[in-house]
C-alpha cells in the first residue's frame, strides 16, 4: 500500500511540472536545462502508475520525450550537451519504450517524417558504447571522446544501458562487465566511492556515489562482488547523513536501499517522506542547489520507489 503522504506529496509536485512545461516540452532548471532535466521529469510522470496514453498527464510526457528526440544527432544518437545529460535521457527513452504508444507520439502529419522512440533508444545506445570503446577507463565523462571518467557520470550511463536492456535492446555483455569494472576499481574497502579517483570517498560525502554503484551492481545482478557488500555496509553506517546535493543523493538512496535492503528502505523512506511533507513548497515544487525542476523531479523519483511501477524500480 502507498500512504496517503505519498499520493499527495506527488501529485501537488506533477501538478507544479505539469504547469511549468514550456512550449518546447522542457522546464526551466537554470544552469541545469537540457534533455537530461527533461527525462528526469518524464520519469517522474511515468513512475507514479497513471496510463501515459490515456492518463491526464499523457501531453506532458508526450512533449518531454519529443524534446529528447528532437535533441539527439541523428548520425551518432548522442543527446547532448554532455554525456550527463545523455544518461538521464537514454534511461527516460527506455522507460517510455514500450509503455507510450508509439504510433500518437508525434501530432497527425509529423509521424512518418519523425524519430520513433524505438530509433530514438537504439541511437542513444549506440552513443553510449561508442563514447566508452574511446575511453580508457570503460566509464564515461562529461564529453562523449573524454578518455577520462568520473563515476557519477557513468552511474548516469550505464542506468540507461540497464534499462535499455530491459527493455530488450541489445547492450553487449563487455560494456557492462567494463562499467562494472570501472566502478569496482574507484571503490574503497570501506565501501566509500571516489569521483575521477579512488582516494576521494570517506565520511559520509560518498553516499551518493556508494550509492550509485552499489545500485549498478544491484541491477546488473552482480551482488556477489565484494563492492557490493562493501557500499551496503557504507551506506547503511550513513543512511543518516547529510550528503551534497541532496536530491540527488536522496535519488540515488532511495533506489540502492530497495534494492539491497527492504527493511533499512522501509525506515529511511518513511523518514523521507515526512522529510519532503515539511520541505515542499506550496505549488507542490521543491527548492535545491540543482534548481527547481531537477530538485522536485529528483524529490518525487526518490518516493516512487513506494509505487514499484518503472521496471527499473522493481525488485
Amino acid at each position: 500500500m502507498v500512504s496517503r503522504d505519498v499520493h499527495e506529496i506527488y501529485a501537488k509536485g506533477l501538478e507544479f511540472l505539469t504547469q511549468t512545461q514550456d512550449e518546447r516540452g522542457t522546464w526551466p532548471a537554470g544552469e541545469g536545462v537540457g534533455p537530461g532535466t527533461t527525462g528526469l521529469v518524464v520519469l517522474a510522470f511515468l513512475a507514479s502508475g497513471e496510463d501515459p496514453n490515456f492518463g491526464p498527464h499523457r501531453d506532458v510526457i508526450r512533449k518531454g520525450l519529443r524534446h529528447i528526440i528532437a535533441g539527439q544527432s541523428a548520425v551518432t544518437g548522442y543527446i547532448s550537451p554532455s554525456m550527463y545529460h545523455h544518461g538521464f535521457a537514454m534511461l527516460a527513452l527506455c522507460e517510455a519504450y514500450g509503455v507510450v504508444d508509439d504510433s500518437d507520439l508525434y501530432p497527425p502529419g509529423e509521424r512518418e517524417s519523425q524519430r520513433s522512440l524505438a530509433e530514438a533508444v537504439e541511437l542513444a545506445v549506440r552513443a553510449a558504447l561508442t563514447a566508452q570503446k574511446n575511453n580508457r577507463r570503460g566509464g564515461w565523462r562529461y564529453a562523449p571522446n573524454a578518455s577520462d571518467a568520473d563515476t557519477s557520470v557513468s552511474g548516469a550511463v550505464v542506468m540507461g544501458l540497464l534499462a535499455a536492456r530491459n527493455a530488450g535492446i541489445e547492450v553487449p555483455d563487455e560494456s557492462i562487465d567494463r562499467a562494472i569494472d570501472y566502478l569496482v576499481s574507484m571503490t574503497a574497502e570501506d565501501g566509500s566511492v571516489g569521483y575521477t579517483s579512488a582516494s576521494e570517498g570517506g565520511g559520509g560525502e560518498s553516499v551518493a556515489r556508494s550509492s550509485i554503484v552499489n545500485l549498478v551492481l544491484a541491477i546488473a545482478g552482480r551482488k556477489e562482488l565484494q563492492a557490493y557488500q562493501s557500499t551496503l555496509q557504507y551506506l547503511v553506517v550513513n543512511r543518516d547523513a547529510e550528503p551534497l546535493w541532496p536530491e540527488y543523493a536522496r535519488y540515488y538512496q532511495a533506489q540502492a536501499y530497495f534494492q539491497s535492503d527492504v527493511a533499512v528502505w522501509k525506515q529511511w523512506n518513511d523518514r523521507l517522506i515526512q522529510r519532503l511533507k515539511r520541505d515542499q513548497k506550496p505549488n507542490g515544487s521543491f527548492d535545491g542547489d540543482l534548481g527547481v525542476t531537477n530538485s522536485t523531479s529528483m524529490s518525487l523519483l526518490a518516493l516512487a520507489v513506494n509505487y514499484r511501477f518503472l521496471p527499473i524500480y522493481e525488485r
